[in-house]
């Protein structure tokens, strides 16, 4: 039978070509409406994220950003002007929404630095690092200064806030942290003193700390002088140096320093040698 005398044929053929116009007549009516001037975006609101404000982002680059927006209220690419938002210093993160009919809203969250990293990055509240214009921070209170080998701010960053804790005690705050190629820690505190705090081998760090600490007191008050460099590398005790902001050799520290015990003995620190150096630790 030829297919011309199919009626069922004839009826599914007639259809899908019915099917077809309508499509094209939906499509050709929804891309006459999205691309009607109506829709054409005009304006771009800028806003911080709620409970913050926008110190340091620069206006005239949020204006570029603002100038690559394009599309309508339809057509616009939103990761698009994330990114676009999101590469302009201090802005950690930025979100973009459409508003009927015609704007764009976008948040932005600013970067909030905590610390300066080695290589002249900062460190933000999450532990992150970015770039930024260090002179933008410089009416600020001063940033600690972190460094250490790459890859390793996330555990010179958690050294930082554990010092922080364990020396609260005496007052003070540690203004440089640093790690070293070799892994040993060094720290400077906000009163000038040097912490030698090594390797994180054999007696753990916070117990030497925290053993200084705790004698830090009664040593400080024997002593003609602010401790400059407190050595804190001994298993037994530590070690202090008046004169220059060196850092001192433990064999010869040993031999300058008078060893003092550290409960009944340790009230004796003798701070007369010329080096300036006192030695206090478990007698033996």
């Amino acid at each position: 039978m030829s297919p011309w005398h199919n009626i069922r044929l004839l009826h599914t053929g007639a259809n899908a070509l019915f099917a077809l116009a309508l499509t094209a007549a939906l499509v050709s009516a929804v891309w006459w409406v999205v691309h009607r001037p109506v829709f054409e975006l005009r304006a771009v609101s800028i806003e911080a994220r709620e409970g913050s404000e926008l110190r340091y982002v620069s206006t005239p680059l949020l204006r570029q950003a603002v100038s690559r927006v394009s599309g309508s209220f339809f057509t616009v690419n939103l990761d698009s002007v994330r990114a676009s938002f999101e590469s302009v210093p201090w802005v950690r993160r930025a979100t973009a929404r459409r508003i009927w009919p015609n704007r764009l809203q976008v948040t932005i969250e600013e970067h909030r630095a905590v610390a300066q990293w080695g290589d002249s990055r900062l460190i933000n509240t999450y532990g992150e690092l970015f770039a930024a214009n260090l002179a933008d921070v410089e009416d600020g209170p001063p940033l600690p200064e972190l460094s250490g080998p790459q890859g390793s701010h996330a555990a010179v960053i958690e050294r930082w806030d554990e010092l922080r804790r364990w020396l609260e005690p005496v007052g003070r705050q540690p203004t440089v942290v640093r790690l070293t190629q070799r892994h040993a820690w060094t720290t400077r505190l906000d009163d000038g003193t040097t912490l030698l705090l090594g390797r994180d081998q054999g007696l753990p760090i916070e117990t030497r700390v925290r053993r200084w600490v705790d004698a830090h007191p009664r040593v400080q008050s024997r002593l003609a002088s602010r401790a400059e460099v407190i050595d804190l590398r001994y298993p037994n005790g530590f070690a202090v140096r008046t004169a220059a902001l060196a850092e001192p050799e433990p064999g010869k520290q040993a031999k300058q320093g008078r060893a003092v015990g550290q409960s009944k003995m340790l009230g004796q620190v003798d701070n007369a040698n010329k080096a300036g150096a006192v030695a206090v630790g478990h007698r033996r």
